[in-house]
């Protein structure tokens, strides 16, 4: 029987970051005043919806590292599109670090996320992944509401 995986760790770091650099060209795509203000049919702003994101990626890979379960608060103190651009900036070679201290062994360990969620690591990752491309896809919404042309949703590097 064959064990090798379909992807390696290498490759899903590339493809988070992928899609990091992605959703970093759509947060700069939005005119500071509708990035925090604008919204359609009730949902959050894309500004919150960015807060969100950083509220769960960092913070999720730091509890998994130390072993600790964390809460986590979307209510970040970052109010202008520079502090946004600022925080994902600096997350960005953190998420890197600390991903890289994850030993491949742990990555089916089942791993109680924020104190909620209780999925392997390798999930409980995906999750970021997956929570990030679907806010990116409200903000290409909010984009195309504004009139403004998103980035092509493929080129992520």
């Amino acid at each position: 029987m064959n064990t090798q995986g379909i992807i390696s760790k290498e490759e899903l770091l590339k493809n988070w970051q992928g899609h990091r650099t992605l959703t970093r060209r759509v947060i700069e795509k939005f005119p500071e005043k509708d990035l925090f203000e604008f919204s359609i049919g009730g949902m959050r702003s894309f500004g919150d919806l960015v807060k969100e994101m950083l509220s769960i990626a960092v913070p999720g890979l730091e509890s998994i590292v130390s072993n600790k379960i964390e809460k986590y608060d979307h209510n970040l103190p970052l109010k202008t599109k520079e502090e946004l651009l600022a925080r994902w900036d600096a997350d960005t070679p953190k998420i890197e670090m600390l991903f890289n201290q994850i030993p491949v062994d742990r990555f089916k360990e089942n791993f109680k996320l924020f104190g909620e969620y209780e999925f392997p690591i390798v999930e409980n990752i995906q999750y970021f992944i997956d929570n990030e491309i679907h806010h990116r896809a409200q903000g290409y919404v909010y984009l195309r509401g504004l009139g403004i042309e998103p980035p092509f949703f493929w080129d992520r590097y």
